[in-house]
């Protein structure tokens, strides 16, 4: 079974950083875009980011955008999410995801778990 494992998620303090790494099982990653999204309880599910195979042409919401950087280690088989300068709101479940495509097209196959990132003092 294809799987996406996150990790590096939890409590830090706002304007604090954490850096998510989600990691394939299974399978090499390199030929497919990957996205992390985050799931906040009662809110729905929203895109972070995305990056493409290659690792070009990153996209960011608005809500992160500036504070938020996703790169790739290919080797690793592994993406990560650095995130700075948090806030509260970005408190939520946050999930990578294998685009079908080397672009980020919006068509994820593969999903992890999630990882929980809490902004609190």
């Amino acid at each position: 079974q294809l799987q996406l494992v996150e990790s590096g998620g939890g409590l830090v303090q706002p304007g604090g950083s954490l850096r998510l790494s989600c990691a394939a099982s299974r399978f090499s990653l390199e030929k497919n875009a990957i996205a992390w999204f985050r799931q906040a309880p009662g809110k729905e599910r929203e895109e972070v980011s995305c990056i493409s195979s290659s690792g070009g042409s990153p996209t960011y919401s608005v809500a992160v955008k500036g504070r938020f950087t996703i790169s790739r280690d290919n080797a690793k088989n592994t993406v990560y999410l650095q995130m700075t300068g948090l806030k509260v709101e970005d408190t939520a479940v946050y999930s990578c995801a294998a685009d079908v495509g080397t672009y980020c097209w919006g068509h994820f196959n593969v999903w992890g778990q999630g990882t929980q990132v809490t902004v609190s003092s």
